[in-house]
Protein backbone atom coordinates (compact mmCIF):
# COMPACT_ATOMS: atom_id res chain seq x y z
CA UNK A 1 0.00 0.00 0.00
CA UNK A 2 1.49 3.96 -0.77
CA UNK A 3 1.42 6.64 1.52
CA UNK A 4 1.37 9.68 1.00
CA UNK A 5 3.48 12.21 2.73
CA UNK A 6 1.06 13.91 5.38
CA UNK A 7 0.83 17.90 5.35
CA UNK A 8 2.32 19.17 8.01
CA UNK A 9 1.27 22.38 10.33
CA UNK A 10 1.88 25.73 10.23
CA UNK A 11 4.36 25.54 12.84
CA UNK A 12 5.98 22.50 11.68
CA UNK A 13 6.46 24.63 8.56
CA UNK A 14 7.73 27.57 10.39
CA UNK A 15 10.39 25.24 12.29
CA UNK A 16 11.87 23.87 9.31
CA UNK A 17 11.98 27.23 7.74
CA UNK A 18 13.59 29.24 10.72
CA UNK A 19 17.27 28.31 9.57
CA UNK A 20 16.85 31.00 6.93
CA UNK A 21 16.57 33.92 8.78
CA UNK A 22 20.10 32.91 9.86
CA UNK A 23 21.32 32.19 6.84
CA UNK A 24 19.65 35.16 4.70
CA UNK A 25 21.28 37.25 7.90
CA UNK A 26 24.56 36.84 7.19
CA UNK A 27 23.75 36.66 3.20
CA UNK A 28 22.93 40.19 3.48
CA UNK A 29 25.29 41.37 5.81
CA UNK A 30 27.84 40.31 2.81
CA UNK A 31 25.82 41.81 0.05
CA UNK A 32 25.17 45.13 1.40
CA UNK A 33 28.68 45.96 3.09
CA UNK A 34 31.37 43.64 1.22
CA UNK A 35 31.46 46.31 -1.73
CA UNK A 36 31.99 48.85 0.79
CA UNK A 37 34.82 46.90 2.50
CA UNK A 38 36.31 46.69 -0.62
CA UNK A 39 36.30 50.09 -1.30
CA UNK A 40 37.59 51.42 2.06
CA UNK A 41 40.32 49.09 1.58
CA UNK A 42 41.57 50.27 -1.53
CA UNK A 43 39.73 48.56 -4.35
CA UNK A 44 39.05 50.75 -7.30
CA UNK A 45 35.28 51.04 -9.17
CA UNK A 46 36.18 48.13 -12.03
CA UNK A 47 37.85 45.70 -9.70
CA UNK A 48 34.81 45.19 -7.48
CA UNK A 49 33.05 42.94 -9.99
CA UNK A 50 36.18 40.63 -10.25
CA UNK A 51 36.51 40.54 -6.39
CA UNK A 52 33.06 39.30 -5.86
CA UNK A 53 33.09 36.51 -8.55
CA UNK A 54 33.99 34.67 -5.39
CA UNK A 55 30.77 33.89 -4.18
CA UNK A 56 29.02 32.67 -7.66
CA UNK A 57 32.10 30.53 -8.34
CA UNK A 58 32.53 28.97 -4.99
CA UNK A 59 28.30 28.50 -5.49
CA UNK A 60 28.84 26.85 -8.57
CA UNK A 61 31.40 24.30 -7.11
CA UNK A 62 29.68 23.77 -3.94
CA UNK A 63 26.22 23.33 -4.54
CA UNK A 64 26.03 20.39 -6.35
CA UNK A 65 27.98 18.76 -4.80
CA UNK A 66 26.78 19.46 -1.31
CA UNK A 67 23.20 18.57 -2.81
CA UNK A 68 24.95 15.23 -3.99
CA UNK A 69 26.25 14.18 -1.06
CA UNK A 70 22.99 15.22 1.17
CA UNK A 71 21.01 12.74 -0.97
CA UNK A 72 23.35 10.21 0.10
CA UNK A 73 23.83 10.89 3.60
CA UNK A 74 21.65 9.41 6.50
CA UNK A 75 22.90 9.64 10.16
CA UNK A 76 21.96 10.96 13.65
CA UNK A 77 21.25 14.39 12.43
CA UNK A 78 19.37 13.37 9.46
CA UNK A 79 19.95 13.93 5.69
CA UNK A 80 20.09 17.59 5.46
CA UNK A 81 20.56 19.05 8.82
CA UNK A 82 24.14 17.96 9.02
CA UNK A 83 24.94 20.63 6.50
CA UNK A 84 23.20 22.89 7.82
CA UNK A 85 25.21 22.97 10.89
CA UNK A 86 28.58 22.69 9.33
CA UNK A 87 27.95 25.52 7.03
CA UNK A 88 26.39 27.69 10.25
CA UNK A 89 29.50 27.32 11.98
CA UNK A 90 32.47 27.67 9.25
CA UNK A 91 29.72 30.88 8.08
CA UNK A 92 30.03 32.30 11.68
CA UNK A 93 33.33 32.24 11.94
CA UNK A 94 33.64 34.22 8.48
CA UNK A 95 31.72 36.26 9.67
CA UNK A 96 33.54 37.39 12.63
CA UNK A 97 36.77 37.94 10.87
CA UNK A 98 35.52 39.25 7.38
CA UNK A 99 35.13 42.58 8.95
CA UNK A 100 38.29 43.03 10.44
CA UNK A 101 40.49 42.24 7.08
CA UNK A 102 43.82 43.70 7.04
CA UNK A 103 43.91 43.76 3.73
CA UNK A 104 42.06 43.74 0.15
CA UNK A 105 43.30 40.03 -0.61
CA UNK A 106 42.20 38.82 2.95
CA UNK A 107 38.76 40.38 2.36
CA UNK A 108 38.40 38.53 -0.95
CA UNK A 109 39.89 35.36 0.36
CA UNK A 110 37.13 35.75 3.26
CA UNK A 111 34.29 36.52 0.82
CA UNK A 112 35.07 33.19 -0.45
CA UNK A 113 35.12 31.20 2.66
CA UNK A 114 31.90 32.88 4.17
CA UNK A 115 30.14 32.22 0.46
CA UNK A 116 31.27 28.50 0.47
CA UNK A 117 30.12 28.28 4.32
CA UNK A 118 26.57 29.76 3.28
CA UNK A 119 26.24 27.52 -0.08
CA UNK A 120 26.82 24.62 2.59
CA UNK A 121 23.93 25.38 4.76
CA UNK A 122 21.78 26.95 2.27
CA UNK A 123 21.61 24.28 -0.88
CA UNK A 124 19.86 21.19 1.56
CA UNK A 125 17.22 23.65 2.61
CA UNK A 126 15.61 23.63 -1.42
CA UNK A 127 16.15 20.35 -0.63
CA UNK A 128 14.39 20.06 2.61
CA UNK A 129 11.27 21.34 1.26
CA UNK A 130 11.16 18.62 -1.46
CA UNK A 131 11.65 15.74 1.14
CA UNK A 132 9.32 17.26 3.55
CA UNK A 133 6.33 18.74 1.80
CA UNK A 134 3.42 16.71 -0.02
CA UNK A 135 2.95 18.85 -3.41
CA UNK A 136 0.22 21.34 -2.16
CA UNK A 137 2.45 22.11 0.73
CA UNK A 138 5.59 23.22 -1.61
CA UNK A 139 4.08 26.61 -2.55
CA UNK A 140 3.56 27.09 0.94
CA UNK A 141 7.13 25.83 1.85
CA UNK A 142 8.84 28.11 0.11
CA UNK A 143 6.85 31.12 0.51
CA UNK A 144 7.82 30.84 4.27
CA UNK A 145 11.47 30.42 3.43
CA UNK A 146 10.75 34.23 1.63
CA UNK A 147 9.30 35.17 4.59
CA UNK A 148 12.36 34.29 6.46
CA UNK A 149 15.33 35.29 4.03
CA UNK A 150 13.27 39.19 3.74
CA UNK A 151 12.87 39.21 7.44
CA UNK A 152 16.78 38.64 7.83
CA UNK A 153 17.81 40.52 5.51
CA UNK A 154 16.31 43.79 6.91
CA UNK A 155 17.38 43.42 10.19
CA UNK A 156 20.94 42.43 8.83
CA UNK A 157 20.80 45.22 6.31
CA UNK A 158 19.81 47.78 8.72
CA UNK A 159 22.00 47.10 11.46
CA UNK A 160 24.90 49.56 10.68
CA UNK A 161 22.32 52.58 10.25
CA UNK A 162 20.88 51.32 13.43
CA UNK A 163 23.99 51.15 15.38
CA UNK A 164 25.02 54.63 14.30
CA UNK A 165 21.95 56.35 14.24
CA UNK A 166 20.37 54.67 17.50
CA UNK A 167 23.12 53.53 19.05
CA UNK A 168 25.58 56.16 18.37
CA UNK A 169 28.30 53.42 17.31
CA UNK A 170 30.93 55.37 15.03
CA UNK A 171 30.36 55.18 11.25
CA UNK A 172 33.55 56.39 10.58
CA UNK A 173 37.17 54.89 10.60
CA UNK A 174 41.11 56.30 9.43
CA UNK A 175 41.28 55.36 5.70
CA UNK A 176 41.81 51.90 4.68
CA UNK A 177 40.17 50.77 8.33
CA UNK A 178 36.09 49.52 8.35
CA UNK A 179 34.22 51.44 10.48
CA UNK A 180 33.14 50.07 13.83
CA UNK A 181 29.63 49.91 12.93
CA UNK A 182 29.98 47.68 10.11
CA UNK A 183 32.41 45.28 12.27
CA UNK A 184 29.85 44.85 14.99
CA UNK A 185 27.04 44.63 12.47
CA UNK A 186 29.21 40.93 11.32
CA UNK A 187 29.36 39.97 14.95
CA UNK A 188 25.63 40.05 15.57
CA UNK A 189 25.36 38.00 12.37
CA UNK A 190 27.41 35.46 13.08
CA UNK A 191 25.68 35.04 16.25
CA UNK A 192 22.37 35.06 14.55
CA UNK A 193 23.03 32.63 11.93
CA UNK A 194 24.48 30.06 14.21
CA UNK A 195 21.29 30.38 16.79
CA UNK A 196 18.88 29.57 14.10
CA UNK A 197 20.14 26.81 11.73
CA UNK A 198 20.95 25.39 15.70
CA UNK A 199 16.72 25.91 15.86
CA UNK A 200 15.54 24.40 12.65
CA UNK A 201 18.33 21.30 13.82
CA UNK A 202 16.78 20.93 17.35
CA UNK A 203 13.13 21.27 16.49
CA UNK A 204 12.60 19.14 12.96
CA UNK A 205 12.96 15.92 12.54
CA UNK A 206 13.74 14.53 8.79
CA UNK A 207 11.98 11.36 7.02
CA UNK A 208 14.60 8.49 6.95
CA UNK A 209 15.11 6.86 2.98
CA UNK A 210 12.75 4.02 4.24
CA UNK A 211 10.19 6.11 4.79
CA UNK A 212 10.95 8.58 1.64
CA UNK A 213 10.43 5.46 -0.08
CA UNK A 214 7.39 3.92 1.05
CA UNK A 215 5.79 7.30 0.30
CA UNK A 216 4.05 7.55 -2.87
CA UNK A 217 5.18 9.80 -5.47
CA UNK A 218 1.89 11.85 -6.19
CA UNK A 219 4.27 14.21 -8.16
CA UNK A 220 5.92 11.70 -10.54
CA UNK A 221 6.59 12.66 -13.80
CA UNK A 222 4.87 12.06 -16.87
CA UNK A 223 7.20 10.08 -19.26
CA UNK A 224 7.98 13.26 -21.32
CA UNK A 225 9.14 14.94 -17.91
CA UNK A 226 11.40 12.30 -16.82
CA UNK A 227 14.62 12.90 -16.45
CA UNK A 228 16.94 10.22 -18.70
CA UNK A 229 18.67 7.23 -16.70
CA UNK A 230 22.09 8.08 -15.75
CA UNK A 231 22.96 4.62 -16.78
CA UNK A 232 22.45 5.63 -20.93
CA UNK A 233 26.06 7.08 -20.90
CA UNK A 234 28.33 7.94 -23.75
CA UNK A 235 31.70 8.59 -22.87
CA UNK A 236 32.34 9.40 -26.79
CA UNK A 237 29.75 12.67 -26.36
CA UNK A 238 31.46 13.71 -23.00
CA UNK A 239 35.33 13.56 -24.37
CA UNK A 240 34.11 14.95 -27.73
CA UNK A 241 32.64 17.56 -26.26
CA UNK A 242 35.06 18.25 -23.78
CA UNK A 243 38.07 19.00 -26.14
CA UNK A 244 35.57 21.30 -28.15
CA UNK A 245 34.67 22.98 -24.74
CA UNK A 246 38.33 22.72 -23.68
CA UNK A 247 39.58 23.82 -26.80
CA UNK A 248 37.26 26.67 -27.74
CA UNK A 249 38.40 28.16 -23.57
CA UNK A 250 41.84 28.15 -24.61
CA UNK A 251 41.69 29.89 -27.80
CA UNK A 252 39.26 32.56 -26.68
CA UNK A 253 41.89 32.91 -24.02
CA UNK A 254 44.93 33.30 -26.19
CA UNK A 255 43.07 35.66 -28.09
CA UNK A 256 42.14 38.02 -25.02
CA UNK A 257 45.66 38.03 -24.12
CA UNK A 258 46.32 38.87 -27.80
CA UNK A 259 44.42 41.93 -28.08
CA UNK A 260 45.29 42.80 -24.34
CA UNK A 261 41.73 43.13 -23.59
CA UNK A 262 40.23 43.46 -19.78
CA UNK A 263 41.60 40.64 -17.01
CA UNK A 264 37.43 39.20 -15.69
CA UNK A 265 37.13 38.03 -19.52
CA UNK A 266 39.34 35.16 -18.67
CA UNK A 267 36.73 34.47 -15.80
CA UNK A 268 34.42 33.42 -19.32
CA UNK A 269 37.16 31.44 -21.26
CA UNK A 270 38.95 29.63 -18.80
CA UNK A 271 35.60 28.31 -17.03
CA UNK A 272 34.38 27.32 -20.68
CA UNK A 273 37.76 25.23 -20.52
CA UNK A 274 36.97 23.80 -17.13
CA UNK A 275 33.43 23.02 -18.07
CA UNK A 276 35.47 21.07 -20.98
CA UNK A 277 38.06 19.31 -18.70
CA UNK A 278 35.33 18.24 -16.18
CA UNK A 279 33.33 16.19 -19.42
CA UNK A 280 36.72 14.69 -20.53
CA UNK A 281 37.51 13.69 -17.21
CA UNK A 282 33.82 12.28 -16.74
CA UNK A 283 33.79 10.65 -20.08
CA UNK A 284 37.51 8.49 -18.90
CA UNK A 285 35.66 7.79 -15.31
CA UNK A 286 32.75 5.94 -17.74
CA UNK A 287 35.22 4.05 -19.87
CA UNK A 288 37.16 2.75 -16.53
CA UNK A 289 33.46 2.07 -15.38
CA UNK A 290 33.28 4.69 -12.67
CA UNK A 291 29.77 5.50 -13.58
CA UNK A 292 28.86 5.53 -10.11
CA UNK A 293 31.36 8.76 -9.26
CA UNK A 294 29.57 11.73 -8.05
CA UNK A 295 31.13 13.41 -10.51
CA UNK A 296 29.51 11.46 -13.37
CA UNK A 297 26.48 11.43 -11.79
CA UNK A 298 26.27 15.37 -11.65
CA UNK A 299 27.67 16.11 -14.66
CA UNK A 300 24.97 13.18 -16.81
CA UNK A 301 22.43 14.70 -14.33
CA UNK A 302 23.27 17.99 -15.89
CA UNK A 303 23.05 17.13 -19.78
CA UNK A 304 19.30 15.16 -19.12
CA UNK A 305 17.35 17.71 -17.07
CA UNK A 306 13.57 17.48 -17.20
CA UNK A 307 12.49 19.99 -19.66
CA UNK A 308 10.74 22.44 -17.11
CA UNK A 309 14.14 22.84 -15.56
CA UNK A 310 15.65 23.81 -18.64
CA UNK A 311 12.91 26.24 -19.54
CA UNK A 312 12.98 27.69 -15.99
CA UNK A 313 16.93 27.91 -16.50
CA UNK A 314 16.71 30.82 -18.47
CA UNK A 315 14.25 32.91 -16.73
CA UNK A 316 16.93 32.36 -13.46
CA UNK A 317 20.25 33.04 -15.22
CA UNK A 318 18.59 36.94 -16.28
CA UNK A 319 16.66 36.88 -12.74
CA UNK A 320 20.23 36.86 -11.32
CA UNK A 321 21.82 38.96 -13.84
CA UNK A 322 20.03 41.59 -12.37
CA UNK A 323 20.48 40.98 -8.82
CA UNK A 324 23.72 40.49 -8.98
CA UNK A 325 24.21 43.61 -10.95
CA UNK A 326 22.50 45.30 -8.01
CA UNK A 327 23.95 43.93 -5.08
CA UNK A 328 27.71 44.59 -7.23
CA UNK A 329 27.01 48.60 -7.73
CA UNK A 330 24.32 49.66 -5.58
CA UNK A 331 27.11 51.38 -2.97
CA UNK A 332 29.00 52.86 -5.59
CA UNK A 333 25.73 54.11 -7.79
CA UNK A 334 24.36 55.72 -4.96
CA UNK A 335 27.14 57.26 -3.05
CA UNK A 336 28.18 58.90 -6.43
CA UNK A 337 24.98 59.45 -8.54
CA UNK A 338 22.70 60.02 -5.23
CA UNK A 339 25.27 61.32 -2.59
CA UNK A 340 28.12 62.91 -5.22
CA UNK A 341 30.85 61.32 -3.62
CA UNK A 342 33.78 58.43 -4.02
CA UNK A 343 35.70 59.63 -1.41
CA UNK A 344 35.07 56.15 1.26
CA UNK A 345 36.78 57.59 3.96
CA UNK A 346 34.43 60.95 4.07
CA UNK A 347 31.07 61.31 6.61
CA UNK A 348 28.97 62.04 2.98
CA UNK A 349 30.06 57.91 1.23
CA UNK A 350 29.19 56.39 4.21
CA UNK A 351 25.94 58.22 4.69
CA UNK A 352 25.23 56.93 1.35
CA UNK A 353 26.88 53.75 2.01
CA UNK A 354 24.25 53.12 5.01
CA UNK A 355 21.72 54.11 3.32
CA UNK A 356 22.15 51.31 0.71
CA UNK A 357 21.32 49.04 3.84
CA UNK A 358 18.29 50.76 4.51
CA UNK A 359 17.27 50.25 0.69
CA UNK A 360 18.48 46.51 1.43
CA UNK A 361 16.00 46.26 3.98
CA UNK A 362 13.29 48.06 2.31
CA UNK A 363 13.28 45.40 -0.29
CA UNK A 364 13.88 42.91 1.83
CA UNK A 365 10.97 44.08 3.88
CA UNK A 366 8.59 44.06 1.14
CA UNK A 367 9.82 41.13 -0.04
CA UNK A 368 8.77 39.95 3.38
CA UNK A 369 5.58 40.90 3.55
CA UNK A 370 4.60 39.62 -0.10
CA UNK A 371 5.80 36.08 0.59
CA UNK A 372 2.29 34.87 1.80
CA UNK A 373 0.19 37.62 -0.29
CA UNK A 374 2.24 35.72 -3.74
CA UNK A 375 0.79 32.10 -3.32
CA UNK A 376 -3.02 33.17 -2.79
CA UNK A 377 -2.15 35.67 -6.31
CA UNK A 378 -0.99 32.41 -7.77
CA UNK A 379 -3.93 30.37 -6.82
CA UNK A 380 -6.30 32.06 -8.57
CA UNK A 381 -4.15 33.00 -11.62
CA UNK A 382 -0.98 30.79 -11.90
CA UNK A 383 2.68 30.62 -10.51
CA UNK A 384 4.11 31.73 -14.55
CA UNK A 385 1.73 34.97 -14.60
CA UNK A 386 2.73 35.94 -10.91
CA UNK A 387 6.53 35.32 -11.25
CA UNK A 388 6.29 37.63 -14.04
CA UNK A 389 4.25 40.32 -13.17
CA UNK A 390 6.72 40.22 -9.97
CA UNK A 391 9.81 40.32 -12.49
CA UNK A 392 8.77 43.66 -14.49
CA UNK A 393 7.64 45.15 -11.06
CA UNK A 394 11.56 44.32 -10.16
CA UNK A 395 12.70 45.54 -13.87
CA UNK A 396 10.94 48.92 -12.98
CA UNK A 397 12.12 49.47 -9.77
CA UNK A 398 16.52 48.62 -10.81
CA UNK A 399 15.70 50.94 -13.74
CA UNK A 400 13.72 54.06 -11.85
CA UNK A 401 16.99 54.39 -9.70
CA UNK A 402 18.55 56.21 -11.97
CA UNK A 403 15.49 58.80 -12.39
CA UNK A 404 15.93 59.97 -8.74
CA UNK A 405 18.09 62.91 -7.15
CA UNK A 406 16.44 62.24 -3.42
CA UNK A 407 17.65 59.40 -1.38
CA UNK A 408 14.18 58.63 -0.01
CA UNK A 409 12.52 58.14 -3.53
CA UNK A 410 14.91 55.13 -3.59
CA UNK A 411 12.48 53.38 -1.40
CA UNK A 412 9.62 53.27 -4.30
CA UNK A 413 12.22 51.70 -6.72
CA UNK A 414 12.81 49.12 -3.65
CA UNK A 415 9.26 48.17 -3.47
CA UNK A 416 9.59 46.87 -7.05
CA UNK A 417 12.75 45.42 -6.22
CA UNK A 418 11.37 43.86 -3.41
CA UNK A 419 8.36 42.39 -5.14
CA UNK A 420 10.12 40.41 -8.00
CA UNK A 421 13.32 39.54 -4.83
CA UNK A 422 9.71 37.66 -3.06
CA UNK A 423 9.03 35.59 -5.92
CA UNK A 424 12.47 35.13 -7.23
CA UNK A 425 12.62 33.08 -3.99
CA UNK A 426 9.51 31.07 -4.19
CA UNK A 427 7.78 30.71 -7.43
CA UNK A 428 10.55 28.38 -9.71
CA UNK A 429 11.48 26.24 -7.13
CA UNK A 430 7.68 25.60 -6.39
CA UNK A 431 7.12 24.72 -10.11
CA UNK A 432 10.68 23.19 -10.00
CA UNK A 433 9.71 20.49 -7.51
CA UNK A 434 7.01 19.27 -9.65
CA UNK A 435 9.17 17.91 -12.50
CA UNK A 436 11.71 16.53 -10.56
CA UNK A 437 12.58 12.92 -9.37
CA UNK A 438 12.58 12.70 -5.14
CA UNK A 439 15.51 10.28 -4.94
CA UNK A 440 17.29 13.30 -6.74
CA UNK A 441 16.10 16.25 -4.86
CA UNK A 442 19.13 17.54 -3.41
CA UNK A 443 21.61 16.90 -6.79
CA UNK A 444 18.98 18.97 -8.75
CA UNK A 445 18.71 21.82 -6.85
CA UNK A 446 22.38 21.61 -6.61
CA UNK A 447 22.61 21.75 -10.26
CA UNK A 448 19.21 24.22 -10.58
CA UNK A 449 22.32 26.89 -8.75
CA UNK A 450 24.35 26.71 -12.00
CA UNK A 451 21.54 29.37 -13.86
CA UNK A 452 22.05 31.08 -10.35
CA UNK A 453 25.64 31.55 -10.51
CA UNK A 454 26.83 31.47 -13.84
CA UNK A 455 24.90 34.69 -14.48
CA UNK A 456 26.43 36.66 -11.58
CA UNK A 457 30.09 34.93 -13.16
CA UNK A 458 28.74 36.90 -16.54
CA UNK A 459 27.79 39.72 -14.41
CA UNK A 460 31.77 39.71 -12.71
CA UNK A 461 32.93 39.54 -16.19
CA UNK A 462 31.65 41.90 -18.47
CA UNK A 463 29.70 44.96 -16.18
CA UNK A 464 32.76 45.98 -15.28
CA UNK A 465 34.45 46.16 -18.71
CA UNK A 466 31.40 47.98 -19.64
CA UNK A 467 31.41 50.49 -16.72
CA UNK A 468 34.92 51.15 -17.62
CA UNK A 469 34.76 51.30 -21.58
CA UNK A 470 30.92 52.02 -22.70
CA UNK A 471 29.37 54.01 -19.16
CA UNK A 472 31.95 56.60 -18.36
CA UNK A 473 32.55 54.80 -15.10
CA UNK A 474 29.09 55.88 -14.36
CA UNK A 475 28.05 52.46 -11.90
CA UNK A 476 23.98 53.54 -12.63
CA UNK A 477 24.08 51.98 -15.86
CA UNK A 478 25.15 48.71 -15.04
CA UNK A 479 22.27 48.45 -12.38
CA UNK A 480 19.64 50.01 -15.36
CA UNK A 481 21.40 47.04 -17.38
CA UNK A 482 20.28 44.84 -14.57
CA UNK A 483 16.78 46.21 -15.10
CA UNK A 484 16.55 45.27 -18.52
CA UNK A 485 17.68 41.96 -17.89
CA UNK A 486 15.05 41.52 -15.45
CA UNK A 487 12.48 42.23 -18.07
CA UNK A 488 13.98 39.79 -20.18
CA UNK A 489 13.07 37.11 -17.27
CA UNK A 490 9.98 38.44 -17.42
CA UNK A 491 9.05 37.27 -21.35
CA UNK A 492 11.15 33.84 -20.17
CA UNK A 493 8.23 33.06 -18.20
CA UNK A 494 6.03 32.49 -20.96
CA UNK A 495 7.94 29.78 -22.51
CA UNK A 496 7.96 27.75 -18.86
CA UNK A 497 5.91 24.40 -18.62
CA UNK A 498 4.17 24.14 -14.85
CA UNK A 499 1.89 21.22 -14.84
CA UNK A 500 2.15 20.63 -11.29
Amino acid sequence: MVKRKPPLSFWQIWNMSFGFLGIQFGFALQNANVSRIFETLGAKIEEIPILWIAAPVTGLIVQPIIGHMSDNTWNRLGRRRPYFLTGAILASLALLIMPNSPALWVAAGMLWVMDASINISMEPFRAFVGDMLPPEQRTKGFATQSFFIGTGAVIASLLPYILTNWLNVRNTAQPGEIPPSVKLAFYIGAAVFLSAILWTVIKTREYSPEELKEFSHVESKTPDEKPEESTVLNKEIYIRHGIYWTSGGILLSIMIMKLNLEAELYILTVGAAVFGLIQLISGLFISSGKTKSGLVIVITDLFKMPRTMKQLAVVQFFSWFALFSMWIYTTSAVTHHIYGTSDTSSELYNRGANWVGVMFAVYNGFAALMAFLLPVVARYTNRKFTHMISLIAGGVGLISIILFKKPELLIISMLGVGLAWASILAMPYAILTGSLPPEKMGTYMGIFNFFIVIPQIMAASILGFLVKHLFGGESIFAIVTGGVSMFLAAVSVLFVDDKD
